[in-house]
């Protein structure tokens, strides 16, 4: 029974994590191109940087956004964590930084950018703003949804 739950909780959690998600741009940019989508590139530092877990706490942890984001956008996640035990692979961590000097060349954490197929720049969220809302975050992206 205890093995049946831990198997299911595992199932559900990467589910979860990978919803829409790519693995870089160029395959973000392949799949938004293929389903008609946008990328939402998210910066985080998910271990140290209170505003990025509160942000995926309270948005992108939520059912509302997560049903919207399945249907409209590729999740590129940007990680920069910092303690010993989440650290990335040498070439994710390179790949990180490359997103970063073109993306977020100041460093802000957290910081979202809602781009076209193609990489253009849409949409920038600087910060985590507690005032906004899962509903203000889909009318900010729904903006450039009907440009698809």
């Amino acid at each position: 029974m205890k093995t049946k739950l831990l198997i299911f909780i595992g199932i559900l959690l990467s589910s979860i994590s990978v919803f829409g998600q790519a693995k870089s741009l160029d395959d973000a940019e392949i799949q938004a191109k293929n389903e008609h989508k946008l990328i939402l590139l998210k910066f985080s530092g998910s271990d140290w940087c209170i505003p990025c877990i509160q942000l995926s706490k309270t948005i992108f942890e939520d059912s509302t956004f997560q049903d919207f984001a399945h249907q409209k956008l590729v999740i590129l996640l940007a990680d920069f964590p910092r303690q010993k035990k989440h650290q990335l692979s040498q070439a994710e961590q390179e790949a990180n930084d490359k997103l970063a000097e073109v993306y977020n060349p100041q460093g802000e954490f957290p910081q979202m950018v809602l781009l076209d197929a193609q990489g253009k720049v849409l949409y920038q969220w600087h910060g985590y703003d507690k005032k906004l809302t899962v509903k203000d975050y889909i009318a900010d992206i729904n903006r450039y949804v009907k440009d698809l």
